[in-house]
Parts: C-alpha cells; sequence; structure tokens
C-alpha cells in the first residue's frame, strides 16, 4: 500500500513543481489563457454554442487553459448543463482525471447525472495523447513482416534493420542530405565502432517508440555501460537526433517523463506533416482521366512513393446530359466501379463532347502509411495486382472520391490532422467508411453535428424576434434561416443509415424537432418518414419508427427545458389537458388561484384542421384572474394592448395570438404532435 505524503512532504513537492513550471521544463496542465480567442471559447461554452466552440478548436485554441476564475472550458460547460458541449470538448481532448484537482471540479460542478456520467464515462479511457494511435502504428512498421513495406536495410554489426526511407527523411536531417543526394540506395552500413544497441534506440526513437527501460551493456554483450551511453551519444550527433538522449536518461520524474513524451510525439508529427506537404501534396500531377492509365511514375523516386492515389475530379452536367448518361451506359461503369459513389461523377473511358475534358489528380503516396486504412490493409496482404511491388513503375489505385477529400483522408494518415470543411464532410464520411477508417469518419461525424448544428435556434422564432424589434432591417431574418439551412439534413440523415453513424441520426433527428414547423408540411420529410419506417424487415403492428420517436423525444426537449427549472411543466401538463378535452369554440374558464402563485394560462388555440370556428377564447389583459366569454373581438384587445405598451406579440403557428411566450409555446407543441400524427394517419403507419 502506498504510504500518503505528509504535508510538508506534498507542499515540498509543489514547490519543487512549481520551480520547474518557472523554469519551462515543466509545463502546466491548466496554463492561465487570456487571450482573446480563449474569451471567446469560454463564452462560447457558457452559451452552449457548438458551433462557436468548434471554430475555436479548429483554430487550436487550448481547450485545457484556465481563465482568471481557474475555470477550464470544460468545467463551464459542464456547470452551464450543455451536454452537447461537453461531449464535444471530451472528444476533442480535453482533459478529466479525478485524480487531478480540475478533473474533481468538473464532476462537482457537473448540472446534472447525465452531464456527470459522461465525464465519468471519458475518465481515463479518453484521458489520452491523441496522437498516440499515429505513433503506434509508426511503431508498428518495425516489426510488421506482412505486407512487406520497407525500402531501405541498414546494417550495424550483425544486425540488420528494415526500414523505410520516407520516414527516415522526415526525422533525420543525417539521413534527409544522405538520401536526397542517393535515393536510389537499397542498403546502408554503419561504422562498426557504433553499438547496435544504441542504433537500435535511435531508430526506435525516430519510429515514436518508447525509449527502453535500459539498455544491455555488461558481460556478454562487448560493451561496458559508459560505452553504451557513449554511443547512445555519438548515435545522437551523428543522426542529429537532439532529444534522444534526454529520452533515455530518465530522471525518474514521470510526470516529466510523460510530458517529454508528449513534446516528442508533438515535434515528430510536425516533422511528418512538413515532409508531407513539401513531396506528397507538392507532387500531385495533374491529368485528363483518359489518360490517366498511361502515367509511368518511376519506383525509384526522390520522395520515395510506391504506389499512386487517382481521384477523378466531378463534373457537374445539366440535366438533359445528366439523364443521356443514365440511361448510356456509364450507369453500368459506375455500378461496377467496386466503390461508394460520392456526389455525382463522371467516369474516365467516354470523354464528353459537349463539355470539358475530366480531369484527375494523382498523388504519390506510400503502402506503409496507407496500411492505417482497414481497406489498404486488406489489399496489399491479398493477391491483388494492386500488392505486387515488382513492376518497374507504380500501380495506380482509383480511389472513388474527388481529389479535395482524398487530400484530406493522406493528410490524416499522414500527419492525424483532419481540417474538414463543412462542405466536404458528408463526402469525407463516406469516403472514410469505404476505406474503413472509423476514427476519421468519427471526425467528420463530429464536424456535421458541430458546424452545422449551430445553437438549436428555431429560424421561426429567430424571424420573429427580429420583425418585432425596433429597427430591424429587411432581408435580415432571411440571412439568418439561409445561415442555420447551411446543411442538407436529408442527406445527413441518409448518410447517418449508409454509415452506421448513430450520432450523425441523434444529430439529424434533433436538428428536425428543433425546425419542425419548417420540415413538417414537406413532400422530402413525408419520403423520410417512409424510408425510416421500411428500415425495419418483416415490420410488425406494434412496430414503431425510430426517426419519429427520436423527434418526438427532441421536441419534448425543446419545448420543455425551459419550464422545468422554472417549475413550471406541471402546471402545463395540466394545461394540456385542458386543452386537449375541450371542443373548439368552447368558453375555458379557469378558476381563480391564489395571486401569490404562479400560474399558467393557455387558451385553446389547437391547429386550423382541428379547430371548426375561428372564434378563441378572450384574454383579460387587464389583471383579472378570471377569464370568461367576451362578446368583442379577443385578438383586437391583445393587439391593442401590446400596440399600447409596444411589446412584442407572440404568435402560435395556427396564427393565434398568445397571451405570453409560455403559452404560444405550450400551443406550438401541441400543434406540431398534431401534424405528426396526421402525417402517420396519412401514410397508413402505426407509431
Amino acid at each position: 500500500m502506498a504510504s500518503v505524503l505528509r504535508k510538508d512532504q506534498l507542499e515540498t513537492s509543489l514547490h519543487n513543481e512549481r520551480k520547474l513550471i518557472e523554469a519551462g521544463k515543466l509545463k502546466e496542465d491548466n496554463p492561465l489563457d487570456l487571450s482573446e480567442p480563449f474569451h471567446e471559447l469560454c463564452e462560447a461554452c457558457r452559451r452552449g454554442d457548438l458551433k462557436g466552440c468548434q471554430e475555436k478548436i479548429t483554430e487550436g485554441v487550448n481547450i485545457n487553459a484556465r481563465d482568471l476564475y481557474d475555470c477550464t472550458p470544460l468545467i463551464l460547460a459542464s456547470l452551464c448543463g450543455h451536454y452537447e458541449v461537453v461531449q464535444l470538448l471530451l472528444d476533442s481532448g480535453a482533459l478529466c482525471e479525478r485524480d487531478t484537482f480540475q478533473g474533481e471540479r468538473c464532476l462537482y460542478n457537473a448540472l446534472n447525472d447525465r452531464i456527470r456520467n459522461l465525464l465519468l464515462k471519458y475518465d481515463y479511457s479518453k484521458s489520452t495523447n491523441p496522437l498516440q494511435p499515429f505513433a503506434a502504428h509508426i511503431s508498428s512498421l518495425l516489426s510488421r513482416d506482412h505486407p512487406q513495406t520497407s525500402d531501405i536495410v541498414v546494417t550495424a554489426d550483425d544486425e540488420s534493420f528494415r526500414l523505410h526511407k520516407f520516414i527516415l527523411s522526415a526525422r533525420s536531417p543525417y539521413f534527409h542530405n544522405k538520401l536526397s543526394i542517393a535515393p536510389e540506395s537499397t542498403t546502408w552500413k554503419l561504422p562498426s565502432s557504433l553499438p547496435p544497441q544504441a542504433f537500435s534506440a535511435g531508430i526506435r526513437y525516430l519510429y515514436f517508440g518508447e525509449a527502453p527501460r535500459e539498455l544491455r551493456s555488461g558481460p556478454g554483450t562487448g560493451y561496458t555501460e559508459s560505452e553504451m551511453l557513449a554511443g547512445v551519444d555519438r548515435i545522437a550527433k551523428h543522426l542529429e537526433l537532439s532529444g534522444l538522449v534526454d529520452t533515455i536518461l530518465n530522471s525518474g520524474d514521470r510526470r516529466l517523463t510523460r510530458q517529454r513524451r508528449t513534446d516528442e510525439l508533438e515535434k515528430g508529427c510536425d516533422q511528418m506533416e512538413k515532409w508531407f506537404r513539401e513531396n506528397v501534396l507538392r507532387h500531385k500531377l495533374t491529368v485528363e482521366t483518359s489518360r490517366a492509365s498511361e502515367v509511368k511514375w518511376d519506383r525509384n523516386n526522390r520522395i520515395f512513393a510506391d504506389v499512386l492515389l487517382q481521384a477523378d475530379e466531378h463534373i457537374f452536367q445539366g440535366p438533359e446530359s445528366t439523364e443521356e448518361v443514365i440511361k448510356g451506359e456509364n450507369l453500368h461503369i459506375r455500378k461496377d466501379s467496386g466503390g461508394i459513389p460520392v456526389g455525382p461523377t463522371s467516369q474516365s473511358g467516354m470523354p464528353s463532347t459537349a463539355g470539358p475534358q475530366q480531369k484527375s489528380i494523382l498523388f504519390p503516396a506510400h503502402r506503409a502509411m496507407l496500411l492505417r486504412s482497414e481497406f489498404f490493409l486488406v489489399m496489399f496482404s491479398s493477391s491483388f495486382r494492386e500488392a505486387r511491388t515488382t513492376d518497374d513503375y507504380l500501380q495506380i489505385i482509383r480511389v472513388d472520391c474527388s481529389p479535395e477529400v482524398l487530400e484530406i483522408v493522406l493528410t490524416y494518415l499522414y500527419t492525424e490532422k483532419a481540417d474538414i470543411p463543412l462542405p466536404l464532410a458528408v463526402d469525407v464520411l463516406f469516403a472514410s467508411d469505404l476505406l474503413l477508417i472509423e476514427k476519421l469518419k468519427s471526425k467528420a461525424a463530429l464536424v456535421i453535428s458541430t458546424l452545422g448544428n449551430g445553437t438549436m435556434t428555431n429560424p421561426g422564432e429567430t424571424n420573429q424576434k427580429i420583425k418585432n424589434s425596433p429597427g430591424a432591417q429587411e432581408g435580415q431574418g432571411q440571412e439568418d434561416v439561409d445561415e442555420e439551412e447551411a446543411i442538407d439534413v436529408y442527406e445527413i440523415i441518409r448518410a447517418a443509415w449508409l454509415t452506421r453513424v448513430q450520432r450523425l441520426e441523434e444529430f439529424s433527428a434533433r436538428f428536425l424537432a428543433y425546425r419542425l414547423e419548417t420540415h413538417i408540411d414537406l413532400p422530402d420529410f413525408e419520403e423520410l418518414v417512409l424510408e425510416s419506417s421500411q428500415r425495419i424487415q418483416k415490420r410488425q403492428a406494434t412496430d414503431s419508427i425510430e426517426l419519429i420517436d427520436d423527434i418526438r423525444y427532441y421536441l419534448s426537449e425543446r419545448f420543455r427545458l425551459r419550464f422545468e427549472d422554472a417549475g413550471l411543466d406541471e402546471m402545463m401538463e395540466e394545461d394540456i389537458d385542458e386543452i386537449t378535452n375541450a371542443n373548439a369554440g368552447e368558453t375555458v374558464a379557469i378558476a381563480e388561484v391564489n395571486p401569490s402563485k404562479a400560474t399558467l394560462d393557455v387558451p385553446n388555440r389547437g391547429s386550423a384542421s382541428r379547430s371548426k370556428t375561428p372564434e378563441d377564447e378572450g384574454v383579460d389583459l387587464t389583471g383579472d384572474s378570471r377569464v370568461g366569454r367576451t362578446t368583442g373581438s379577443p385578438q383586437a384587445a391583445i393587439t391593442a394592448k401590446n400596440e399600447e405598451n409596444l411589446d412584442p406579440v407572440f404568435r402560435a403557428l395556427d396564427g393565434q395570438i398568445a397571451s405570453d411566450e409560455f403559452a404560444r409555446d405550450a400551443a406550438n407543441y401541441q400543434i406540431l404532435l398534431g401534424k405528426l400524427d396526421r402525417l402517420l394517419e396519412r401514410l397508413d403507419l402505426d407509431a
């Protein structure tokens, strides 16, 4: 059992840690950040602005920093009760460890059990270095026998190391200079004076491996401990590896070791990214699609590529030419391509005489990095033609996606980074599903569910506020609608079904629920409900429709979240029952209640299809607690009162004027539920 430190020992440890931080040898886990971008991130976490949070994270703002009040973005989001923001921060690498002060604050400040359970689920399981999977793949290349991807053998004494030129060139300035002079070299011999164990430690360092606990020395090895350490120092100077010695000479401080490991991974990934952009992306080749197969790229090349990836540009044709392509032989070619089509494509081999020639982009790549995709791993491990490496020229492998999408995929495979713009997110989702890259698929889904989400405000309510606000400019409401509707939610939910991404299914249902009045009368929505019902094979009468169930859940969340905190949800339930049971056109008499208690007057405002008379209940706004039948026009009275006080007018979806925001929301909730029920009746579905 570990002994508990005394108070003086703990104070000494904290003092030494503070000195290391001040000296710059140790980084603080939660540094103070007073910059404007970090302040904007904190404000977005307080408001629950998913889109704003994602934009700041993409800009590179440190999500583990703290503000003047020692609050991290994760603490603010959990304290304010924004579940989706908390999930976004955790997925983006926010630290939540129970053994730390900030981690405990997140748990204790969580607004509800749902957020607390989410934090506990991510504790330790996700609070790891996000670059570790990338480093693990690079390290595994040293011991991978099949498929064989090495292209150079380095010999030290009697030991041989099968290595990769592009990794050596990217990570070691020494190998970069040597290989740039002789890129065709396939063997390399080190001086015999260098211990093989020391060189092995240097190679493991180049391949992001863990530093060896101890170097083999003493009797039987031929080298003493001092000779081994001297050999490591010579290897570090010979290969120009500045951090090798510090990595091996472990100080015993676990936190310092972990930080040094993190710094070395970040430095190595930056080196790989720089090499990737200066060699792979810079040497991509643009050719006509019909002539792409004629390209001959020599296997002995200066960027050490061993395969070419082809991506065809999309040619958007008019309706007439599109119909001709669908009716012609091109449809047969598309079906037999063996991939998932991403967007409209025009296949090679049938050049168009009416439009511009289709272009293709060839990316030189390395099989060792493509193995991060299960698709390429199976391809290169099998007996397919693409697995052959004995040809004089590089094999060309066609990937069924656009060049922009393929560049994003390659950037992720080589650098672990994925900057996915929202217009390309769906295409990246399909491409990563085709290539079996699950982590990239999750990143694309995260971009769609955050940047495509905004703050989940209702466009109708936003426009109403704009219209009622003095000095509102004409056309401002339409601009906000265009900004909110930046994505095609019908495309998103179908993509979620095809790629089996639960997060996008939930996002789409929530998106539709918060904008249901805009979509429920559209034919596209009706078709979507039918598709959702048909996803169940051998459907029974008791089977529900998943999409409708999710929309009902989020619709309830949309209208009831505001009432729960105010304690009005129970009163709204009673008033809704009263509205449902009342006949259209009849007067609802509300009994006198104690004025000191909070009340909620909800008049009968059903949808137009259910009402047989336009007459509505009168609402007395003079302060009387009784509401009875009025002989005058209640709508005119309310309108006149609002005009006199210059208060905003609250209208329900059926055009009726509500007494306040709560009454409007209660009426809208019932109207939308009724429309859903009538839609299911019209489609002859039971849900």
